[in-house]
């Protein structure tokens, strides 16, 4: 009878597994079909028409690395810091609670961000609508996936390294340099490129802190520049997709995240592979 469940549970979890790639497979089928040829019509680094969203998505794609960018340089610290906070120093109850934190606001839907952001950058900080706000709040909400990926990272580590670095007579900041962060890069960076993939494709923090569907290119400055972004113009064509040109720049844009997205989690997949590897040599 164990047997026989035991192959049913098998058989379930590998139907459902070829279900969610079917499906997986069927959209990025349909957007690369639809998408390819819009982008093949030059819709990709066409500027014509671009104050009325209809120009191409050269400057949407522009403004998604650099929100992303920006993002990645603001969490990688902070999460940093985190992690060795949660790894090395904190002990006990304060070290679960601050894990507990980080599952919690990992949660946190990411409207919520982007409200924050309206009230504190837009409004409190008289930014307006700003790459910089967006940048920074789409760092905090893959802060969380970052400093996680790093701490389980440097958790896994044998406890053999800090031991004979101990006893090489090191002190606990130069275990960390020489020895703790050497050898869980592979963490940091797995997080940061999942933590980008998913900031690639978030409209709710954006749409309220950084971002307009026309007439913005590059910023230059701060204050009251905002940028284009993919995830953003696929929203408001999406609304509009009756109009044959609204459909082009739609099915163009939606492939160029896909691959964007794509692109960012294929990335993990070696550093992945090179942590199995790690982890089973060790």
């Amino acid at each position: 009878m164990r047997r026989l469940v035991d192959r049913l549970f098998r058989l379930a979890t590998g139907l459902c597994a070829l279900g969610a790639l079917g499906l997986l497979t069927a959209i990025a089928f349909t957007l690369v079909a639809r998408g390819l040829p819009a982008l093949g019509r030059g819709s990709a680094g066409s500027t014509v028409g671009a104050s009325l969203g209809l120009g191409g998505v050269l400057y949407p794609f522009l403004g998604t690395l650099l929100l992303v960018m920006t993002a990645l340089l603001v969490a990688t610290p902070l999460a940093t810091a985190l992690a060795l906070l949660e790894s090395v120093y904190l002990r006990g109850g304060a070290r679960r609670a601050l894990r507990i934190w980080l599952y919690v606001a990992n949660a946190v839907p990411s409207i919520l961000f982007g409200i924050f952001g309206l009230l504190f950058f837009v409004m409190f900080l008289d930014w307006g609508k700003s790459w910089l706000a967006g940048g920074i709040v789409l760092g905090l909400m893959i802060l969380p996936t970052i400093t996680v990926s790093l701490a389980e990272r440097i958790a896994a580590l044998p406890t053999r390294y800090r031991r004979a670095a101990a006893g090489l007579g090191l002190t606990r900041s130069q275990i960390i340099w020489a020895v703790l962060l050497p050898q869980s890069w592979g963490g940091l960076v797995s997080g940061a490129l999942l933590g980008l993939a998913r900031a690639a494709g978030e409209t709710a923090p954006i749409m309220f802190t950084a971002v307009v569907f026309a007439g913005a290119t590059l910023p230059d400055g701060v204050r009251d520049s905002p940028v284009l972004a993919l995830p953003y113009h696929i929203f408001v064509l999406a609304q509009d997709s009756f109009d044959p040109a609204a459909q082009i720049q739609l099915w163009a844009a939606a492939s160029v995240l896909l691959a964007l997205v794509f692109g960012l989690s294929l990335l993990t997949l070696p550093v992945r592979l090179r942590l199995s590897e790690e982890a089973r040599n060790g």
